[in-house]
């Protein structure tokens, strides 16, 4: 095995032959789901959801209402003890439920009505795929490329690509709540390799966080890591088709 005095770390181990020859050309793609292909509903019609459902949607109806919710929540998701509710949440439902409640109890409009938020956050239609996620998944399925998701998430995000008609288009889904492992954990991006009987080092990560989705650079994967910005237009998911050529 070549040593160098800068070693790089990773939790893969090419022999020199796969070293000195070409790097191999892309087989399989995997994304991150949230703010990559999907994301959730804008703030203020996911808290109309919520009002109807707890009998509160005239305190919307009130000026400065959503925004003063807005900050609430923004206050409250810098609280110490919620940050510390978030650290593992995706793990399992029950860590993110917990999570969820610490933060929604600090707000007014949310506090008594926890069950109902949560049954609205993860409602099959409460997250929508971007504009160009259908045609990219479509157009890498038409190639043959098998592609898979790797998310932290804490429920079954499968229900949102079924309610969307995508789920054809997915060969495996790999999610934290089902493995007990969040990103960047190697094991995570190496079972949906596995999965999809591709090779790490033909396999493309897709996402939008450097630390969580970029750890699949340290187990041979090839990554592209697109701006982390709120969308309300395409995701820039086109620019994955050439980096499959």
């Amino acid at each position: 095995m070549i040593r160098t005095l800068f070693e790089t770390p990773s939790a893969y181990r090419p022999s020199d032959a796969e070293i000195a020859a070409p790097v191999p050309p892309v087989q399989a793609v995997l994304f991150d789901f949230s703010n990559t292909l999907f994301q959730m509903i804008d703030l203020e019609a996911w808290l109309r959801r919520v009002g109807s459902a707890a009998d509160r949607l005239a305190v919307l109806d009130e000026p400065g209402a959503v925004a003063g919710i807005s900050d609430q929540l923004r206050a409250a998701f810098r609280l110490p003890f919620v940050v510390a509710l978030q650290e593992g949440r995706d793990l399992s439902s029950a860590q993110h439920r917990r999570a969820m409640w610490g933060w929604w109890e600090q707000v007014d409009f949310l506090r008594g009505a926890e069950e109902a938020a949560y049954r609205e956050l993860t409602a099959p239609d409460a997250w929508v795929p971007y504009p160009d996620t259908e045609p990219v998944l479509r157009a890498l399925h038409q190639r043959g490329l098998r592609v898979g998701i790797v998310s932290d998430f804490a429920w079954d995000l499968r229900i949102h690509l079924a309610h969307h008609g995508l789920d054809a288009l997915i060969d495996t889904c790999v999610i934290s709540y089902e493995q007990g492992r969040e990103k960047p954990d190697p094991q995570l991006f190496l079972k949906a390799c596995a999965d999809l009987g591709a090779d790490p080092r033909a396999t493309l990560m897709v996402g939008d966080n450097p630390v969580r989705d970029g750890g699949a650079a340290a187990c041979g994967l090839r990554t592209y890591i697109l701006p982390a910005e709120h969308r309300t237009g395409e995701r820039g998911l086109t620019d994955v088709q050439r980096l499959v050529v």
